[in-house]
């Protein structure tokens, strides 16, 4: 057996599906199959019991994958340890980012951390901000860009881009566009229109509502600010985003503070502790790009982001950018031009 082939053996055990892991792993299906096979040719058994719609460990797979992570862990251990010595980056680096972004000042880190190491493979995979941290943790992913409701989610660490509160945004005619004052059970009271769970903005309006104990009837989820948006100026429900994404529809909706949930939406990069050398020098890079500091930073506490984009010089995003303040960009948009769904 090779190291690729346990790679691929992790993949599929963590996504229970073949084609998403030959999409994560940069393969074809066929190819992930045929080495897997090639595997359990090997070990004498079967890793995977393939008679389900998903690909779910035998008790031998079970059995092996705690092994097959811990041998891919030791092979990137000495890939770091050769290159702290030598002050060489190399090998590959995967990145997250929440699903439906266009967030300018990360692809400039990118880009930044390519040209200095263009020896270093860089992957770059999208999805809701749950499964990108729970792809950090299980050491798939490197870093990864998440909307979330915590400052660092728990056993990573993070560089927090910026923190909004939210905001319910109504059609002018709406029954509380009038209001000066909006309550979670106000909202209640009205079908609602948000973003699925797994998103930060999700997290925050869940854990207000639960803390609360005030439960509204979630009649349309969606994960673009755009189409909540649309759904909600059609009169099918309140819609629940961050006040940047709910400023960009003031043509048609009227955005209302919710004054009891004072908890942010975050959009942050997190990582593992004890980051090997590619992560800290993409995060190197990510800082200046994000907020302008030095090159030669070292990760530790970000500079305080705004509590509004566009009106300080930080950044803004969520779930889930350069430029200069934009409101037609959609979702969210500030200096640095970041724009998404959280």
């Amino acid at each position: 057996m090779d190291l690729r082939q346990l790679e691929y053996f992790v993949a599929v055990a963590e996504e229970r599906n073949f084609t998403r892991a030959a999409e994560r792993v940069h393969i074809s299906q066929s190819g992930v199959s045929a080495q897997i096979r090639q595997l359990e040719r090997e070990l004498g058994t079967e890793l995977f019991d393939r008679s389900a719609r998903t690909a779910t460990l035998t008790a031998e797979g079970r059995a092996a994958l705690d092994h097959a992570r811990a041998a891919l862990s030791a092979a990137d251990a000495v890939g770091r340890a050769v290159s702290d010595v030598s002050g060489v980056v190399r090998g590959r680096l995967s990145v997250g980012m929440v699903i439906g972004c266009t967030v300018s000042p990360l692809f400039d880190a990118l880009a930044a951390f390519h040209g200095a190491h263009p020896g270093v493979e860089i992957s770059l995979q999208e999805d809701n901000s749950a499964r990108l941290v729970d792809g950090v943790r299980a050491g798939a992913l490197d870093l990864a860009l998440i909307g979330t409701a915590s400052p660092a989610p728990g056993g990573l660490e993070s560089l927090t881009l910026i923190s909004e509160r939210l905001v319910v945004a109504v059609p002018p005619d709406h029954a509380l566009a009038k209001r000066r004052r909006i309550a979670l059970s106000d909202v209640a009271r009205h079908p609602v229109v948000c973003m699925p769970v797994g998103t930060g903005l999700r997290t925050v309006f869940d854990r207000a509502c639960g803390e609360q104990r005030v439960q509204p009837v979630i009649a349309l989820q969606a994960s673009a600010a755009d189409a909540i948006a649309d759904l909600a100026a059609r009169g099918l429900g309140v819609a629940v985003l961050s006040e940047s994404m709910a400023e960009r529809y003031r043509d048609r909706l009227v955005p209302l503070p919710l004054a009891d949930v004072p908890a942010p939406a975050l959009l942050a990069l997190v990582w593992k502790p004890s980051p090997g050398p590619a992560v800290r020098e993409l995060l190197v890079h990510g800082r200046r790009a994000f907020f302008g500091s030095a090159p030669g930073r070292a990760p530790g506490p970000a500079p305080a982001p705004p509590d509004r984009p566009g009106r300080g010089r930080g950044t803004d995003g969520g779930g889930d950018g350069g430029g200069v303040p934009d409101d037609r960009s959609r979702g969210v948009v500030g200096r640095t031009g970041v724009s998404c769904s959280r």
